[in-house]
């Protein structure tokens, strides 16, 4: 059984992109996700990094305060979570990464090695239909990727013509978008538009790919709209049972061998705390007093700005395009922690006129058209991601004044950026630029980062995944310590973000070689 708190989409009805509307809808989130969580006070801001606020041209600065803002945890709440948002990006976790603290004394290490991870990574590639460049030079697969890499838009090819100007590589990126048809999904249309959802299905979210072969199975029950309110910790250090709501509001509650929890690094925490009786007065699975700490966020930053001649940059896909030389964990002067480079025009929404008319093209009336006119499909934009190191100050909690619909306590996000932080993300922002630059750039009219905004759609580490029962909640397997039919299958256990990577293929990989383990207990008649 799966219980879902959101809604089910169905593509070819939900998703706007064939109406006259569509630029002016994002995702259409049936149940909105911003205001579900609260922000505890963010840190002050500094003019030592005033290079790093967002602003634009026409707008000028987007947080004009001297105090770093929340913009929001970005998320969707409906069966196949954010992967139905997401613009497709399908990542192998950098090999070094995954020992921060061995290498680098920092962060934590991974319990399971990139070898053991090979297989599961490959199963994913392979179910969902992952395109991308073969050989990859930066991560080695024992198998080839099983789409071909898409193709580079005209603007892409721009950007990569810059980057080798400046040293650096510049490739197609490893994508859950399928360059060729597979599993009765077409190929993709190159409309790039990705984050308003996929109505061709031909976009790897979760909901066209593990959960439509679950329903095909018949050894699956998906209740949605159905949010979990309370897991019941019992005696033998097992789960009870799970308490959840129906769609119409009322109390129920399961009993299973197993219960596994996915409800990604700020929801997770949230409901393991909430989560506590007589047997647990600390929270579920808190044992450790870790669950929620280790916040790992977002780190980004994006510039944009218009090139000289047409490119019609507005057509393609999402982040086609990607540098990784920088990913490694050292690769960067003076600092722990590594990013990536990547094309953002579809990321940055200047995929339509209107946002042309509102950010690109400043003036009013006939001049103002004439103009939009001449700029449209001519913007050129660049994304950094890099690495987010865990401290003290970034954390998730639980709201001792504000609660939800249910009357329960809100997440509450605190979140810190401390020197090192920021002087990768200055460094991204100046590559950036510099990459805009070699491409032919002469004027950057916007650019925002995470300096000034918490902006996350990337959360890790607040479940944290080890084999020290005092220094983690979960074992490598996703199994809490304590409660021998608890797993954890979502980026709260990461112990570490990686420098750049999406982390959607890692979780699912994770995800596939914890039900192998579950299979396995089960079949041994230990759970």
């Amino acid at each position: 059984m799966l219980l879902e708190a959101g809604p089910a989409y169905n593509p070819t009805t939900d998703y706007l992109l064939d109406k006259n509307i569509w630029e002016t809808q994002h995702f259409p989130e049936k149940i909105f996700s911003h205001g579900r969580h609260s922000y505890a006070p963010l840190q002050d801001l500094s003019s030592r990094w005033q290079s790093l606020y967002s602003w634009n041209h026409i707008t000028k600065r987007s947080n004009p305060t001297q105090k770093r803002k929340f913009w929001g945890y970005h998320h969707v709440v409906g069966l196949g979570g954010s992967t139905l948002h997401y613009t497709g990006e399908a990542h192998r976790l950098n090999p070094k990464s995954m020992q921060m603290q061995t290498r680098y004394s920092a962060a934590h290490d991974w319990p399971v090695t990139y070898k053991e991870l090979d297989s599961y990574y490959q199963k994913v590639e392979q179910f969902i239909g992952v395109a991308g460049p073969s050989p990859d030079r930066f991560r080695w697969r024992s198998k080839p990727l099983p789409q071909a890499a898409h193709e580079l838009n005209y603007a892409s090819t721009k950007i990569k013509q810059g980057s080798h100007k400046l040293g650096l590589s510049w490739e197609a990126n490893t994508l859950a978008i399928l360059s060729s048809p597979h599993d009765d999904r077409p190929g993709c249309n190159y409309c790039n538009n990705c984050g308003r959802g996929c109505p061709r299905r031909d976009k790897g979210s979760v909901d066209v790919t593990f959960l439509q072969h679950a329903n095909l199975s018949n050894n699956s029950i998906i209740k949605t709209e159905s949010p979990v309110i309370y897991i019941e910790p019992g005696d033998k250090d097992k789960i009870k049972s799970v308490h959840y709501l129906t769609p119409t509001g009322k109390q129920a509650s399961v009993t299973g061998r197993a219960v596994v929890l996915a409800c990604g690094a700020i929801e997770t925490p949230r409901l393991l705390l909430l989560s506590k009786n007589e047997y647990c007065p600390q929270g579920l699975g808190n044992e450790s007093g870790l669950v929620g700490k280790n916040l790992m966020e977002t780190l980004s930053w994006t510039a944009s700005g218009l090139y000289p001649e047409a490119l019609a940059s507005h057509r393609g896909i999402p982040s086609d395009s990607i540098c990784w030389d920088y990913n490694v964990p050292d690769a960067i002067p003076g600092v722990i922690g590594g990013c990536r480079f990547s094309t953002s025009i579809s990321e940055a929404d200047l995929v339509g006129p209107i946002n042309y008319a509102r950010r690109v093209t400043g003036g009013w009336g006939r001049t103002h058209k004439e103009q939009l006119r001449r700029d449209f499909g001519r913007v050129i934009s660049v994304s950094a991601i890099g690495e987010n190191l865990p401290n003290n100050a970034s954390y998730v909690d639980l709201d001792p004044h504000e609660k939800d619909t249910n009357e329960l306590p809100k997440a509450r996000i605190h979140s810190y950026l401390d020197d090192m932080e920021l002087t990768r993300l200055e460094f991204m922002a100046k590559t950036t630029r510099d990459i805009l630059g070699s491409a032919g750039i002469e004027k950057i009219f916007e650019e925002y980062g995470t300096y000034d905004w918490f902006s996350s759609t990337h959360v890790f580490g607040t479940c944290l995944m080890g084999t020290d029962p005092e220094q983690s909640v979960v074992d490598p397997y996703g199994r809490s310590h304590r409660w021998r039919n608890l797993f954890i299958t979502d980026a709260s256990v990461f112990p570490s973000s990686g420098g750049g990577e999406a982390p959607s293929l890692t979780i699912e990989a994770l995800a596939i070689r914890s039900a192998e383990h579950i299979a396995a207990l089960m079949g041994r008649k230990e759970l």
